[in-house]
């Protein structure tokens, strides 16, 4: 059976709950369970800590696991991103008094408070910067205003907090982060996890395309088919009034209005966009 580690808690925990069922798991699972079977799909569920999952993921004990970027590299455990799955983005960012740093290396010799004490440390050594990390669980922002730092480094998704607590970003991003599956380091492949995977990456897919559907005469189908490739390349078939045919095709869906104005243009008509709840590709 495989055995997959859910967050618990947290912004990736919901996103994460609502790809999962839509890929066809946790159909009976509520926010209150802490261990879920899904004997159908030969799957159990454990819902942990987010900062957690790696380190079960690293050790063996689950087989994969869903975090985020920024806690599998702060956790240094011997697990490996294996699809970024596109929801709950962020930025891990340095933060100091206005006009204390232009550029990280004007911290140097200064103390950093963090609750990511792993990615800061690596990040200092990697760009040979000397500072004193402080560890600190939960928010950091007032950090300096209580004198315990001289700067933070933190979890950014738009910096509204920070600039509250009259600190200002310094440089650029530390670690992009995002959702990911993650799997133990040198894991041996299994079907499950291949089964499990070829479910997520569908989502993903189902999310970001649409089908759209038209009529279109002759004379403007190569055109036409230019516009809305597909994936392998559009289906197209002749209709009952001589010199049109019918198309369908997948699209990206952030591209979609801007496409059926451009199949408008070119004459097409009934054109209509559907949306894609599953896929395998």
């Amino acid at each position: 059976m495989l055995r997959v580690a859910v967050p618990n808690k947290g912004q990736l925990a919901d996103p994460a709950r609502e790809m999962l069922a839509e890929a066809g798991y946790l159909r009976s699972a509520t926010t209150r369970d802490l261990v879920v079977q899904d004997p159908e799909n030969d799957v159990e569920f454990f819902f942990l800590r987010p900062r957690d999952i790696a380190i079960y993921v690293g050790e063996g004990t689950l087989d994969v696991g869903i975090t985020g970027r920024d806690m599998l590299l702060d956790s240094r455990a011997k697990a490996d991103e294996i699809l970024a799955l596109g929801f709950a983005p962020s930025t891990f960012r340095l933060a100091a008094a206005k006009g204390r740093a232009q550029t990280p290396r004007d911290l140097a010799g200064t103390t950093i408070a963090t609750s990511y004490a792993g990615v800061l440390e690596d990040y200092l050594a990697r760009e040979g910067i000397d500072a004193r990390v402080v560890k600190l669980d939960g928010a950091v922002e007032n950090a300096v205003a209580l004198g315990v730092a001289d700067a933070v480094a933190d979890v950014v998704a738009t910096g509204t907090t920070l600039r509250k607590a009259g600190l200002e970003l310094v440089g650029e991003p530390i670690l992009v982060s995002e959702a990911l599956v993650i799997r133990r380091t040198g894991a041996p492949e299994l079907p499950s996890v291949e089964t499990f995977m070829r479910r997520l990456h569908s989502v993903m897919v189902a999310r970001s395309y649409v089908l759209v559907d038209y009529d279109i005469r002759a004379e403007h189908l190569d055109r036409a088919c230019e516009l809305t490739p597909g994936i392998e390349s559009p289906t197209v078939s002749s209709l009952h009034e001589p010199g049109w045919s019918a198309v369908r095709a997948m699209v990206p869906a952030a591209d979609v209005h801007r496409i059926m104005d451009e199949l408008y243009e070119l004459g097409a008509r009934g054109i209509l966009v559907t949306d894609i709840h599953a896929c395998r590709l």
